[in-house]
């Protein structure tokens, strides 16, 4: 399973509104600007996010973009399903011979558990201090 700019950029998002939970929306503008990403794009990334009751939106001159529940009560899964799908390394899976069938329900399942268990929360707390040497994760 490879995820996209949409699910990676999504995330970004979901992780700055994190970061600012209970200070008011956060305009789209100020999380391009800060990642250096275009605004064009993250506006539709957002929809699908407020479409799912993952964020709500504020008109006006302070309006912009706020977590619609907790960074605790929002896992990455959910901002991963809703940009890109089922998490699924493979398609097809039933048709594979066992023994391949087996592996891929295991990657699937190893995927999805540590997107399920990490909430809003526990990334918008990750900084580059928490980055340990000689761990490198690769799925």
């Amino acid at each position: 399973m490879k995820i996209s700019t949409k699910g990676r950029y999504g995330l970004t998002i979901m992780i700055e509104l994190a970061k600012h939970y209970g200070e008011g929306p956060i305009p789209l503008r100020k999380i391009a600007a800060e990642k250096e990403l275009s605004e064009a794009y993250l506006e539709q990334l957002v929809s699908p996010l407020r479409n799912a009751g993952l964020v709500k939106s504020v008109r006006g001159a302070y309006g912009g973009y706020m977590l619609s529940k907790t960074p605790a009560e929002i896992t990455a899964a959910d901002v991963i399903r809703v940009l890109e799908g089922p998490i699924q390394p493979v398609e097809g899976i039933e048709n594979e011979e066992a023994p391949q069938r087996e592996l891929w329900l295991r990657i699937r399942d190893a995927v999805k558990n540590v997107l399920d268990t990490t909430s809003l929360e526990d990334l918008a707390k990750y900084t580059d201090n928490n980055v340990h040497d000689g761990y490198m994760f690769y799925i």
